[in-house]
């Protein structure tokens, strides 16, 4: 007849913690629960459950654990010692750590003492029946040691074993067959796992080489398996790879198994077993809720989880269809993702990949939503087998912030408060009141009133954009305060003065003045100073308790005021400048003009200066112990005529006066030439000197016009305006010789054209 076996949802952990840690609990459950909560999963009910022939099932060498972190591959699961588990928890910081059972422990374990070579001490043994539904059974271990790596092929070899026995559907029976053997050799030489046979490769300190080749010749090639100390978190000075362990079963059939751990050859160094948290199970589809919170919970618009199916390796070569259904309160389509429904395992997959996608509907009150995932399968049995489980979708992270309410007796200009949130899905940005950010902000202690409680307030927001608002409260509690600032003004003699007056003081008060004082120090123990200057003058208070500030100004009457003018204040060297004085409140005025000349006056008369070179000229308006300042820039060119051309042309002037001459043009006139065509005397031109350009007219004896030209040099060559050539005779020239700067030399005269 079938049978229906429900099965419980398989959470598998993953953090999402920057931190990691090992929690190991002993003695909370009994054997049975320990099997039946921690070790077994889908496809395997047990009975029969024992540990150490039921003498110490309440103490310390069995227990749970949960690890958060990347030091091992698996979270959680079940763990055997042949000392107290706890000792299994990091930091790595002893190389012999060893904690004894706290109840009678084993010892000369038979199957172990044959696997060690030694006598077994603290041994940590856990049995129980069990019937499969499917027809092989699998489970995943790591072996810790601290006998690694100083006593490796030494005088001691801890160990441990996975015993089976029962029928073997490959013929006969299992009859307590050792299943913990180095992976590659499982089904060849049977080498068991030890500290001898999986290690580092090398000799310890404290072994030799022929320890180890004793139980295998090749014993140095199985250092593939060993992944070294495994890390902060855990003692253990050296530690397999994750083994996965899967034997042939009859479906139906009841098993009888043992784990066993142990000392070999003393009762120092533990070692440590991990079994991987529902690993023992049988051929049933194991489904697997993986989320980054690490539980069974979801976050709308923040985190999503992975609904995965993964079937037995000896089922790859099928093709299997598997039909699910999804419940609760939650919509398919609207509070999350459609699911492809259903799920086809094609020959050779072992695991199919689901991601459920909650969506951010902006509710704040649906926290209550959760999935229902149910899948059904049948096993090589027949049996029907059932897996459910549920996921939660949550609207709302908490984030909890830490903060400190802070009580101030006196005024700080600003004081320090700080908040640290925690929760899920660090980092965090903060924000406080007035638009400061980060986990701490700097706030004064007063809001207009010396004594009272000011609330700010700080907003955290995690990577989701989840967000909580706390209070921090800055209470003042002084009584110390100025009352009154009082100030006489000064002249330009010291006859100022200043007064503060205080209440609400505790004890007798001590005062303090700083400021200009005139020549006088500062000091402390009265209220008014006197005699002081024009400036800013600062007071202090300080009694039993706190301390006040405040300052005032003394004003000065009709301070001297320096201006004057100078006209003209540029020009060419040498320039003659009026000054002249406006200034006003001064008895004595003392002029600087920067050319060698000073002069100390008691009025304002003006002031006439000859200057050769620009300068400053200074003017100092005093009265008594108060002056006044005042400047002009005088600005001298040297002048004159700046053309390179002109015969006056002065190379250093900077400021062009008009002042350039320039020479008259000359001019020679040929009376004869001859345009023959062998280029001498060929043209008819001027000669000239200190010309711009040059005006030229060839008229015949009729005062017809046979050329005409302006330029530089214009030439005649002998032809008439329509390319003909003119006939030899007298002709008629005129010119106009233009010069620089508007001057010009004309005349006329007769050449001869000779051809």
């Amino acid at each position: 007849m079938k049978k229906n076996i429900i099965l419980g949802l398989l959470l598998t952990v993953f953090s999402y913690c920057s931190y990691s840690q090992l929690a190991v609990t002993s003695g909370a459950l009994t054997p049975q629960q320990y099997v039946e909560n921690v070790l077994i999963g889908p496809g395997v009910t047990v009975s029969n459950v024992q540990f150490n022939n039921n003498l110490s099932y309440t103490g310390n060498q069995i227990g749970q654990f949960n690890y958060v972190g990347n030091q091992i591959p698996f979270a959680s699961g079940l763990i055997l010692a042949s000392g107290g588990v706890a000792g299994a928890i990091g930091p790595n910081n002893s190389g012999s750590s060893t904690v004894a059972p706290t109840n009678p422990t084993l010892s000369n374990d038979a199957q172990l003492n044959s696997i060690a070579g030694f006598a077994t001490y603290d041994v940590g043994k856990l049995e129980f029946n069990f019937v499969p539904v499917g027809n092989t059974v699998s489970f995943s271990f790591l072996f810790g040691s601290e006998e690694y790596n100083e006593y490796v092929c030494g005088s001691v070899n801890d160990v441990f074993g996975f015993f089976v026995s029962g029928p073997n559907p490959l013929g006969g029976n299992y009859l307590n067959t050792n299943l913990a053997l180095v992976p590659s050799t499982i089904g060849t030489t049977n080498i068991p796992i030890s500290i001898n046979t999986v290690n580092n490769g090398s000799v310890g300190s404290n072994g030799s080489a022929t320890n180890c080749s004793t139980l295998d010749p090749n014993w140095t090639a199985n250092n593939v398996y060993f992944s070294g100390a495994p890390g902060p978190n855990f003692q253990a000075d050296g530690m397999t790879e994750l083994i996965n362990v899967q034997f042939n079963v009859v479906c139906g059939e009841t098993y009888q198994f043992k784990f066993a751990v142990a000392d070999g050859g003393d009762a120092a160094f533990d070692s440590w077993v991990f079994l991987q948290s529902g690993s023992f199970s049988s051929d049933a589809v194991e489904i697997a809720v993986a989320t980054v919170s690490g539980d069974t919970n979801v976050y709308e618009g923040c985190t999503d989880a992975n609904l995965m199916f993964i079937r037995p390796q000896t089922q790859l070569t099928d093709t299997l269809v598997i039909n699910y259904t999804i419940g609760g309160t939650a919509t398919e389509g609207v509070d999350y993702n459609n699911l492809t429904n259903p799920i086809t395992f094609l020959p050779g997959e072992d695991t199919i990949v689901l991601t459920i996608l909650p969506t951010f509907d902006g509710m704040s009150n649906d926290n209550g939503e959760f999935i229902i995932i149910t899948a059904m399968t049948i096993s090589a049995c027949g049996d029907t087998i059932i897996s459910s489980g549920t996921l939660y979708i949550l609207d709302s992270i908490p984030i909890p912030i830490t903060e400190t309410d802070i009580f101030a007796q006196c005024q700080n200009d600003s004081i320090l408060v700080s908040a640290n949130a925690v929760g899920l899905f660090p980092p965090y940005t903060y924000s406080w009141t007035g638009g400061q950010t980060g986990p701490s902000a700097y706030f004064p202690t007063i809001m207009g009133a010396m004594t009272g409680a000011v609330d700010y307030y700080v907003t955290a927001t995690n990577s989701c954009g989840y967000s909580n608002v706390d209070t921090v409260t800055i209470t003042l509690n002084q009584t110390l305060v100025v009352d009154t600032m009082i100030m006489g003004p000064a002249t330009c003699e010291p006859v100022g003065f200043v007064s503060g007056m205080v209440s609400g003081q505790t004890g007798v008060p001590s005062y303090q003045w700083t400021g200009p004082g005139a020549g006088n120090p500062a000091f402390i123990d009265a209220s008014v100073w006197q005699n002081l200057s024009s400036g800013w003058y600062y007071f202090n208070v300080f009694d039993n308790v706190c301390e006040v500030h405040d300052s005032i100004f003394v004003d000065i009457l009709n301070p001297p005021i320096a201006q004057f003018i100078g006209s003209p204040t540029a020009g060419c060297d040498p320039l003659t400048v009026l000054f002249t004085n406006s200034s006003q409140n001064a008895t004595n005025y003392a002029w600087d003009f920067g050319n060698g000349n000073t002069l100390n006056v008691p009025n304002t008369a003006s002031q006439t200066q000859i200057f050769s070179n620009s300068t400053n000229v200074q003017l100092i308006a005093s009265q008594g112990n108060c002056a006044d300042t005042a400047f002009v820039s005088i600005i001298i060119s040297i002048c004159g005529c700046m053309d390179p051309l002109a015969t006056n042309y002065n190379p250093a002037a900077n400021f062009d006066d008009g002042s350039c001459t320039y020479p008259l043009p000359t001019v020679e006139v040929p009376n004869v030439f001859t345009p023959g065509g062998d280029n001498v005397n060929d043209q008819f031109f001027l000669t000239t000197t200190n010309s711009t350009s040059i005006e030229l007219t060839i008229l015949n004896r009729w005062g017809n016009t046979l050329y005409e030209s302006t330029g530089i040099n214009p030439a005649w060559n002998g032809k008439t305006q329509n390319g003909s050539e003119a006939n030899e005779g007298v002709y008629f020239y005129k010119y106009k010789v233009n010069g620089y700067n508007g001057q010009f030399l004309e005349g006329h005269g007769f050449l001869h054209l000779v051809r």
